[in-house]
């Protein structure tokens, strides 16, 4: 398991909000969910995306844009537009008003496919985020990455712009795995863009030293791992295994672990209501609940109790968007 597939895994789209519009300017769609993750690609024309306080941001036709929550964004046809935003969420029109035939979406506030001249059309896929995990990925990310067409999403792009214009059985699942497929290609594209600075754990992956051993931690947590033990798995000497991880990664290889298993036992505590401290302890490699108590609060600020009650106070909303 590498780190990235191990970080994503948690980010799969189930029932996305999709939502499709041919517009004509002047528009304003003010997206006020606040999801997690929002993928927003032009089909045709252009636009700009402007999240909450931060800059506009120009969106071309085939690029992508994901723009990281909880804050809530706008795309407009020209920053500065004279159109009245129209909010777009839950409550957006629903098909027989002139929106999405998806699950959720927006009318048309420039009058519509073929209102005009320049047009734009948007695809918009709202994304849930939940978890631990999955908030180490979002940690990596900036308020909102671009990635410009002729990449590896285009041919899901494709796909993704056919399936929004039909209406058939199964149409959610195939999008949501569309969905899928597209986050990965644009992040993967996003973090080995030329000149870019990726996270430590992305770089290191590339390493035969270090990405072996941060594999090995991945698949196997909870084995009883040392320095040694991972040196003879990737065939180098301690002293190598410990400076390579250290320099790639910014930590040694056992802090790094023992910070992910970390991770794993918060979500684990969530997920697994019913679990004991101990059962937890054990899922992450630590045979003492003791032991495994204090490393979590070490690493997490509160021990593992205190942890699953805030949790469960804690709102859906509120759990995806941490």
């Amino acid at each position: 398991m590498d780190v990235f597939s191990d970080l994503i895994r948690g980010v799969r789209a189930h029932g996305s909000l999709f939502g499709s519009s041919a517009l004509s300017p002047p528009w304003a769609l003010h997206f006020v969910d606040g999801a997690p993750l929002t993928l927003c690609t032009v089909l045709d024309g252009a636009g700009w995306i402007v999240p909450e306080h931060q800059p506009p941001e120009p969106l071309r036709a085939r690029e992508t844009l994901v723009v990281r929550g909880p804050a809530t964004f706008t795309f407009v046809d020209e920053p500065g537009t004279r159109a009245e935003p129209l909010a777009c969420g839950e409550h957006c029109a629903t098909p027989e008003q002139g929106g999405t035939r998806h699950r959720r979406g927006w009318s048309d506030p420039g009058g519509g496919a073929g209102a005009g001249d320049g047009a734009t059309t948007l695809i918009v896929g709202a994304y849930p985020v939940r978890g631990e995990i999955s908030h180490r990925l979002l940690e990596a990310l900036p308020v909102v990455l671009r990635v410009d067409d002729g990449g590896t999403a285009d041919p899901v792009l494709d796909h993704l712009a056919a399936e929004v214009a039909v209406d058939a059985p199964g149409q959610q699942v195939v999008l949501d795995r569309l969905l899928d497929w597209m986050l990965v290609c644009t992040l993967r594209e996003w973090f080995d863009r030329p000149g870019g600075e990726p996270p430590a754990w992305w770089a290191a992956q590339r390493d035969p030293v270090a990405g072996e051993a941060l594999r090995l931690l991945h698949a196997e947590p909870a084995a009883p791992w040392t320095v040694a033990a991972l040196a003879e798995r990737t065939s180098v000497s301690r002293s190598t295994l410990a400076k390579r991880f250290a320099d790639l990664v910014g930590e040694p290889p056992l802090t790094y672990l023992t910070r992910w298993r970390m991770t794993l036992a918060a979500d684990l505590l969530v997920e697994r209501e019913s679990a004991t401290i101990a059962e937890v302890a054990r899922a992450v490699g630590y045979s003492d609940p003791f032991g495994f108590s204090a490393a979590f609060k070490r690493v997490r600020g509160a021990n593992p109790s205190e942890f699953r009650r805030t949790a469960a106070t804690a709102s859906p909303v509120e759990e995806g968007a941490r």
